[in-house]
Formats: C-alpha cells, structure tokens, sequence
C-alpha cells in the first residue's frame, strides 16, 4: 500500500512526522514523501529539512495521500500543478487525509465540496470559502475523506485510518508501541479563559473571539 505525503518548504514538522511515526508501522504500507520537486523541504522553523525523494509527478496513485499545515502551504494552494496532482490522487485513493491546514489545501483542489471538515481552529472561519462543512472536532471523517484539527491531532487522525485500514486492534498495538497516551503537562487546553492568554501566536494569529467561538468542543483519542 503506497502512502504519499506531501511536504513542502515552511512545513509544521509535526503535521508530517506524527502522521509518519505512526503509519510506517502499519503492515505493507509503503510511505513516501513526495513534493514539487524531490529534495529536501526546511520546515517552518527553519532548523529541520524532510527530504522528498520522490516528485508527485512519478507517483499518480497512492492508495493514501496525506497533506499537513504549515505556512508554506499556502502557495500550493494557487499552484495548478499540485492540485491537478491532488485531485487526480482523490480520484482513485482509498483514503485522502489532511493535517492541520492541509485542508485548505484540499479545500482548494475543490475536494472539500460539500464535506464535512476541520482543521486548526484559528482557521476553521476559512473551510466555507471550499464549500464545505466546518465541523469543530479533533478527526472527522465524511466518506473518504480524512481531516485533523491542528498540528499534534495528526497522530490521532494517523491512528483512526489505521483501524480503518485494518482493525482497532492493530491501531492500539500501534498506539501502545508509540506510547501515545497524552497527559498535557499544563493540563487540557482551557478554551473558556484562553482569551486571557497573550495575544501573539505562531503566524500572527490572535486569540480573538471569534476564533474562540469555533473553538474544539472535545478531543477524541482511540479508546478514549
């Protein structure tokens, strides 16, 4: 089974490796990261590079492609070629996934079309614009596709594609190598008094109200 994701430069490093770390334990599966042109991909720190080896010209029909968030994503968002690429992918998948703001991606590939979706909550306001559904939760999934809310939540979506994949207990086994059994050493995200925190956030984003309106109601974990 062939999985493509798709990196770029400016990239959440976390977005991609989460997703990596837990499906390149998957029996049979076949990863490969892919990009524009093959080579290495800086991430949006700047201080780590993932090397592309493979360009999404040469690999037309992954059973899964999964697309992550990160800044530089949003020139592949007005890049004809990666979203001819994406919806030639969609066509024929088993399974098309995004990752944080990836889903801006797919939302303008045209695939988010009258789907359900999420993404990072600062940017939920923006699934409308692709015609789809902005659904505030942690994974959802609307036919055959996929879609995460930010960044650490990719490891969640990785791990309910393995159970449909396979089966739940495959994905725990995972889960369990992984020792994916988050305990947030501040606690759970406090969403009611976030507004309190300090108005800079990566990417210049501000914790403002209406963000915090479309905020997460719960977060979902296999076997939780």
């Amino acid at each position: 089974m062939q999985i493509a994701i798709l990196i770029f430069d400016g990239l959440t490093a976390l977005d991609a490796i989460g997703p990596y770390e837990v499906l390149s334990r998957l029996p049979g599966a076949e990863l490969r990261f892919v990009a524009k042109q093959a080579g290495p991909k800086r991430t949006d720190s700047g201080a780590l590079a993932v090397q592309a080896d493979v360009p999404i010209a040469d690999l037309p029909n992954p059973e899964v492609v999964l697309v992550p968030g990160g800044a530089g994503n949003r020139p592949l968002m007005r890049d004809p070629e990666v979203l001819e690429w994406l919806r030639g992918v969609h066509d024929g998948s088993t399974w098309t996934t995004s990752v944080c703001t990836g889903a801006l991606v797919l939302g303008a590939a045209r695939i988010l079309d009258g789907k359900r979706a999420t993404t990072h909550w600062a940017f939920l306001d923006r699934l409308p614009e692709f015609g789809a559904e902005p659904v505030t939760e942690r994974v959802v999934e609307d036919g055959k596709l996929i879609t995460a809310a930010g960044v650490s939540a990719g490891i969640d979506m990785a791990l309910h594609l393995v159970a449909r994949l396979t089966d739940e207990a495959t994905a725990r086994q995972i889960q369990l190598e992984l020792e994916y059994d988050p305990q947030p050493p501040l606690g759970r995200i406090d969403w009611a008094h976030m507004s309190t925190l300090p108005r800079v956030f990566r990417g210049g984003i501000s914790l403002t109200a209406p963000f915090l309106a479309r905020r997460p109601r719960r977060l979902t974990a296999l076997g939780r």
